[in-house]
């Protein structure tokens, strides 16, 4: 009787052993997750400042081609 305790005293050692690696890697994969939400959000911030670049770029653009377009109808190079 003595030996089958044992031996299950032994093989939950192993399944705690087991758990405590398994809880250890948890750990790990959601650190990892996290890091990875960061990374994430960065991006999201970083495509947002190319939109923001691009429109400030467009609206630009736009105000050349009215002056252009005020410049050739006073020399009235129109076609």
């Amino acid at each position: 009787m003595e030996n089958v305790e044992n031996l299950l005293i032994e093989h939950l050692k192993r399944f705690q052993a087991g758990q405590d690696r398994i809880e250890r890697k948890l750990d790990e994969v959601v650190q990892c997750i996290g890091h990875l939400e960061v990374s994430v959000a960065g991006l999201g911030r970083d495509f947002a400042h190319g939109e923001e670049s691009d429109a400030s770029i467009s609206v630009r653009i736009d105000r050349v081609a009215e002056r252009v377009d005020r410049i050739e109808r006073r020399l009235e190079l129109q076609d």
